[in-house]
């Protein structure tokens, strides 16, 4: 007979309902990343539209590089829509999947200045008629060239840390923005999402997440170390054979 030392963490928070967690959450997340903004470079609004086309399987960081010299030799819609398919090919090559994401490109710039006078449209269903552009994408558009909270945007960071943090119990990207919508103000919809997808770079990562430095901890389901900023244990002794 002897004892068996169990850990519990008496600081993690119980809430009423899954949405004063998430709003507890969306609090720690600003002060946590207080200056978070879209990494993506740009200077219009269908430069923004571009740029987060080429971001799809691929890092800001990588997109950022790219488009200094897309931009500079076809700085608009019209240059856009006109270009040469094997040249956008050849400058967006190494954002990977080149090949449709000129084809993309190319078109969505062409509808632009066909049917919307060569501006990039404010409606949610106007910018999903564009080539390549599904509600991920029309989201950032909305919210960083138009200033447009229209949806919550979920990309993979967003995708996986919703999941971890038990605010969604599905997998694909329309329905976790659904039910993440339903849990958090109008207004923090787009920084929601910029500063989870902050959180889940440095963090809350899909192969190693540092829960031991995470100070989400205390609000995550899925947490499996107590938080640095939240010791205060229980020691519990239990009979044992």
């Amino acid at each position: 007979m002897g004892t068996k030392a169990i850990r519990v963490n008496t600081n993690r928070k119980k809430y009423k309902s899954k949405k004063q967690r998430a709003q507890s959450i969306l609090v720690r997340l600003k002060r946590l990343y207080p200056n978070a903004t879209c990494s993506l470079t740009y200077s219009t609004p269908v430069q923004l539209l571009v740029a987060t086309i080429l971001s799809a399987q691929c890092t800001d960081e990588r997109v950022n590089k790219v488009t200094p010299e897309l931009f500079s030799q076809f700085p608009d819609a019209e240059s856009l829509a006109n270009a040469p398919i094997e040249e956008l090919e050849a400058l967006v090559h190494s954002t990977g999947f080149y090949r449709n994401k000129a084809k993309n490109i190319k078109a969505a710039c062409h509808m632009i200045v066909k049917d919307f006078g060569g501006k990039v449209p404010q409606k949610m269903e106007e910018l999903l008629q564009l080539p390549g552009v599904a509600r991920k994408t029309a989201n950032v558009v909305m919210a960083h060239a138009f200033g447009i909270n229209a949806g919550v945007t979920v990309d993979t960071h967003v995708n996986r840390l919703s999941q971890r943090l038990g605010l969604t119990e599905h997998g694909d990207a329309v329905r976790i923005e659904r039910d993440l919508m339903k849990l958090l103000p109008q207004a923090d919809w787009e920084n929601w999402s910029i500063r989870l997808i902050y959180h889940g770079r440095a963090v809350c990562r899909a192969r190693n997440p540092a829960c031991e430095e995470c100070e989400l901890a205390s609000l995550c389901p899925s947490s499996t170390v107590i938080s640095p900023q939240n010791r205060n244990i229980d020691v519990i002794s239990s009979a044992v054979r």
